[in-house]
């Protein structure tokens, strides 16, 4: 019909207040944060920042949080730290977020708030029990790899596994938990990851999966790779999901994030790297995780969060 107007698909914000992946000791209250991070998030006009910056015709609906008892929890297990407690965990995560999305209608769109990033495991299974059959894309966005295993891990932190169990690598029962492998790895790209631990860099390099690091993104040259990257695999995909951990910002900045690393990302190269993924295939969920409000400037911390989600969801032009 000449004229018609499509509304864009509605957004589903549902907080996930969890730390259970791994523990920093000396500094429990950047772990703490993560757990509080949805309510502080909201608390801080978080969500209103979004709407007045998503496309004229989007709805962001808050479903609220998933609670999680406990939410954090130290454990010295050197391969797999709170393994039992992720495993019973992350099923429930599922299902909450699932259920979220089923309130909102066939065509919803993901928007977890975290949490540590062990959770987009979650996110990521449940977009697959909301969409049977599709295939999605994955990109990752963060200073690690999170590509370890229990086999690999110098810390046994789950944290810096979950890129790895969603392409189906680690212990059976961790995938199992999030129905894992939720995603091929020539679906899936590596944005930042600049901090790799050895044997991780090895099985990354060995994998199918791209690697834009930050050096390269801050050229234009580096940018149109990527854009023929999302380009390419938008052909075989039914959408992406973008996972951002916030320390894939880089450390300068200030940023109140569980684990600032140096050499990041600036924050105009990473709203500009999701802007040419969201342009190339639609957006069916994004996760924002590892953002902890009491370890940084929290004011500027959240306008930039707010940032990179719109660049996903689709700024006002």
């Amino acid at each position: 019909m000449v004229g018609a107007v499509t509304t864009p698909a509605p957004i589903v914000a549902v907080g996930v207040p969890f730390a259970l992946g791994g523990w920093l000791p000396g500094r429990e209250r950047a772990v703490a944060g993560m757990t509080t991070a949805p309510a502080d998030l909201r608390e801080r006009g978080f969500l209103e920042k979004i709407r007045s910056g998503i496309a004229d015709g989007s709805r962001l609906e808050d479903a609220g949080d998933i609670p999680i008892e406990p939410a954090l929890r130290e454990d010295a297990d050197r391969r797999a730290k709170n393994r039992s407690l992720i495993v019973d965990v992350l099923p429930l995560i599922r299902d909450g977020l699932a259920g979220a999305l089923d309130g909102a209608g066939p065509d919803a769109r993901l928007f977890l708030i975290g949490g540590d990033c062990t959770v987009h495991t979650a996110a990521l299974a449940a977009l697959r029990r909301k969409r049977p059959g599709a295939r999605v894309a994955l990109a990752w966005f963060d200073a690690h790899g999170d590509f370890n295993t229990p086999d690999t891990t110098p810390s046994g932190d789950v944290w810096g596994m979950p890129f790895a169990m969603a392409c189906g690598r680690g212990d059976s029962d961790l995938l199992a938990a999030c129905d894992a492998p939720t995603v091929r790895e020539e679906d899936c790209v590596l944005v930042g990851g600049q901090m790799l631990d050895e044997e991780e860099g090895h099985q990354l390099a060995a994998s199918r999966i791209a690697h834009f690091g930050p050096g390269m993104l801050s050229t234009a040259a580096g940018l149109a790779a990527l854009e023929a990257w999302a380009a390419v695999v938008a052909r075989s995909v039914d959408g992406f999901y973008i996972a951002v951990d916030h320390d894939c910002l880089d450390a300068a900045g200030g940023w109140a994030v569980a684990m600032p690393e140096p050499d990041g990302l600036s924050l105009e190269t990473a709203v500009a790297a999701i802007g040419v993924l969201a342009s190339a295939a639609p957006v069916l969920g994004y996760g924002a995780t590892t953002i902890s409000l009491s370890n940084g400037d929290a004011a500027r911390t959240v306008d930039a969060a707010a940032s990179l989600a719109i660049a996903a969801f689709g700024g006002r032009v």
